[in-house]
Protein backbone atom coordinates (compact mmCIF):
# COMPACT_ATOMS: atom_id res chain seq x y z
CA UNK A 1 0.00 0.00 0.00
CA UNK A 2 0.70 3.42 -0.66
CA UNK A 3 -0.09 6.23 1.56
CA UNK A 4 0.14 10.09 1.07
CA UNK A 5 -0.64 11.74 4.34
CA UNK A 6 -1.35 15.57 4.26
CA UNK A 7 -1.79 17.49 7.67
CA UNK A 8 -4.98 19.74 6.74
CA UNK A 9 -6.92 22.52 8.72
CA UNK A 10 -10.10 20.99 6.60
CA UNK A 11 -10.73 19.32 4.06
CA UNK A 12 -13.57 18.05 1.58
CA UNK A 13 -14.44 15.58 -1.20
CA UNK A 14 -17.33 15.93 -4.01
CA UNK A 15 -18.77 13.78 -6.83
CA UNK A 16 -20.17 16.36 -9.23
CA UNK A 17 -22.02 18.80 -7.45
CA UNK A 18 -22.43 16.32 -4.02
CA UNK A 19 -20.11 16.52 -0.82
CA UNK A 20 -19.52 13.13 -0.17
CA UNK A 21 -17.38 13.64 2.54
CA UNK A 22 -15.48 16.40 4.45
CA UNK A 23 -13.51 17.22 7.63
CA UNK A 24 -12.01 19.60 9.96
CA UNK A 25 -8.44 19.70 11.81
CA UNK A 26 -6.34 16.07 10.89
CA UNK A 27 -5.36 14.18 7.95
CA UNK A 28 -6.03 13.71 4.11
CA UNK A 29 -4.95 10.27 3.29
CA UNK A 30 -4.73 9.49 -0.35
CA UNK A 31 -4.52 6.08 -0.07
CA UNK A 32 -3.46 3.53 -2.94
CA UNK A 33 -3.86 -0.51 -2.80
CA UNK A 34 -0.74 -3.01 -4.63
CA UNK A 35 -2.29 -6.24 -6.32
CA UNK A 36 -0.15 -7.62 -3.21
CA UNK A 37 -1.45 -5.84 -0.47
CA UNK A 38 -4.03 -7.92 2.27
CA UNK A 39 -5.58 -7.75 5.34
CA UNK A 40 -2.05 -7.79 7.31
CA UNK A 41 -0.92 -4.81 5.47
CA UNK A 42 -3.57 -2.97 5.76
CA UNK A 43 -4.12 -3.18 9.56
CA UNK A 44 -0.63 -2.49 9.88
CA UNK A 45 -0.44 0.88 7.82
CA UNK A 46 -3.53 1.94 9.83
CA UNK A 47 -1.91 1.29 12.82
CA UNK A 48 1.17 3.40 12.01
CA UNK A 49 -0.93 5.89 10.75
CA UNK A 50 -2.43 6.18 14.12
CA UNK A 51 0.43 6.03 16.49
CA UNK A 52 2.82 8.23 13.65
CA UNK A 53 3.77 11.58 15.67
CA UNK A 54 3.25 14.28 12.91
CA UNK A 55 1.54 17.16 14.63
CA UNK A 56 3.18 19.72 16.85
CA UNK A 57 2.87 19.38 20.76
CA UNK A 58 3.10 22.93 22.67
CA UNK A 59 6.78 23.34 22.30
CA UNK A 60 6.13 23.05 17.97
CA UNK A 61 7.90 19.41 17.71
CA UNK A 62 6.27 17.28 15.83
CA UNK A 63 5.83 14.38 19.05
CA UNK A 64 1.84 13.81 19.18
CA UNK A 65 -0.57 11.75 16.88
CA UNK A 66 -3.58 11.96 14.99
CA UNK A 67 -4.99 10.22 18.40
CA UNK A 68 -3.54 12.76 20.54
CA UNK A 69 -4.85 15.78 19.00
CA UNK A 70 -8.37 14.13 18.19
CA UNK A 71 -8.34 14.90 14.62
CA UNK A 72 -10.09 13.68 11.93
CA UNK A 73 -9.39 11.79 8.55
CA UNK A 74 -10.81 12.04 5.03
CA UNK A 75 -9.52 9.20 3.52
CA UNK A 76 -9.33 9.07 -0.70
CA UNK A 77 -8.33 6.26 -2.96
CA UNK A 78 -6.04 6.97 -5.23
CA UNK A 79 -4.83 3.87 -7.55
CA UNK A 80 -2.84 6.36 -9.52
CA UNK A 81 -0.12 6.03 -6.62
CA UNK A 82 1.24 2.83 -8.53
CA UNK A 83 1.42 4.57 -11.77
CA UNK A 84 4.37 3.43 -13.26
CA UNK A 85 6.14 6.23 -15.42
CA UNK A 86 9.82 4.52 -16.37
CA UNK A 87 8.26 3.70 -19.97
CA UNK A 88 6.97 5.54 -22.96
CA UNK A 89 4.68 8.68 -22.46
CA UNK A 90 1.60 7.26 -20.89
CA UNK A 91 2.10 5.89 -17.40
CA UNK A 92 1.05 1.81 -16.69
CA UNK A 93 -1.22 0.94 -13.50
CA UNK A 94 -0.60 -3.18 -13.26
CA UNK A 95 1.24 -2.80 -9.93
CA UNK A 96 -2.28 -1.39 -8.91
CA UNK A 97 -4.95 -3.53 -7.14
CA UNK A 98 -7.90 -4.83 -9.11
CA UNK A 99 -10.97 -2.68 -8.23
CA UNK A 100 -12.63 -5.44 -6.09
CA UNK A 101 -9.18 -5.83 -3.87
CA UNK A 102 -8.56 -2.40 -3.67
CA UNK A 103 -12.50 -0.94 -2.80
CA UNK A 104 -12.13 -3.56 -0.01
CA UNK A 105 -9.01 -2.42 1.44
CA UNK A 106 -9.94 0.72 1.00
CA UNK A 107 -13.14 0.21 3.03
CA UNK A 108 -10.89 -2.07 5.91
CA UNK A 109 -8.26 0.73 6.52
CA UNK A 110 -11.06 3.40 6.88
CA UNK A 111 -12.78 0.66 9.25
CA UNK A 112 -9.23 0.12 11.19
CA UNK A 113 -8.99 4.05 11.66
CA UNK A 114 -11.62 4.02 13.22
CA UNK A 115 -11.58 1.07 15.44
CA UNK A 116 -7.89 2.36 16.34
CA UNK A 117 -9.74 5.64 18.05
CA UNK A 118 -10.07 7.83 14.73
CA UNK A 119 -13.30 9.91 16.32
CA UNK A 120 -14.30 10.48 12.69
CA UNK A 121 -13.33 8.83 9.42
CA UNK A 122 -14.79 10.43 6.17
CA UNK A 123 -14.21 8.95 2.56
CA UNK A 124 -14.29 9.49 -1.00
CA UNK A 125 -16.59 7.66 -3.25
CA UNK A 126 -14.47 4.71 -4.78
CA UNK A 127 -14.04 4.51 -8.38
CA UNK A 128 -15.88 7.70 -9.02
CA UNK A 129 -13.92 11.20 -10.26
CA UNK A 130 -13.57 13.12 -7.33
CA UNK A 131 -12.90 16.68 -6.59
CA UNK A 132 -10.45 16.77 -3.24
CA UNK A 133 -10.52 20.29 -1.61
CA UNK A 134 -7.91 20.57 1.46
CA UNK A 135 -6.36 22.99 3.09
CA UNK A 136 -2.97 21.90 4.36
CA UNK A 137 -1.43 22.67 7.36
CA UNK A 138 2.57 23.30 7.47
CA UNK A 139 2.88 22.15 4.40
CA UNK A 140 3.02 19.00 6.06
CA UNK A 141 3.20 16.14 3.70
CA UNK A 142 4.39 12.42 4.41
CA UNK A 143 4.44 9.08 1.79
CA UNK A 144 4.47 5.64 3.78
CA UNK A 145 4.76 3.18 1.03
CA UNK A 146 4.56 -0.83 2.51
CA UNK A 147 7.04 -2.42 0.71
CA UNK A 148 9.46 0.22 1.25
CA UNK A 149 12.51 0.54 3.90
CA UNK A 150 11.81 3.62 5.56
CA UNK A 151 8.62 2.06 6.20
CA UNK A 152 9.39 -0.43 8.41
CA UNK A 153 7.44 -2.53 10.39
CA UNK A 154 4.26 -1.98 8.34
CA UNK A 155 4.61 -5.31 6.53
CA UNK A 156 3.48 -8.20 8.24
Amino acid sequence: MRAVLQRATRASVHVGDERVGEVGPGLVILLGVGRDDDDAVTDGLARRVTELRIFADAEGRTNRSILDVRGEVLVVSQFTLYADTSRGRRPGFTDAAPPALAERLYERFAGQLRELGIRRVAMGAFGAEMAVELVNEGPFTVWLDTDAKSSAGIRT
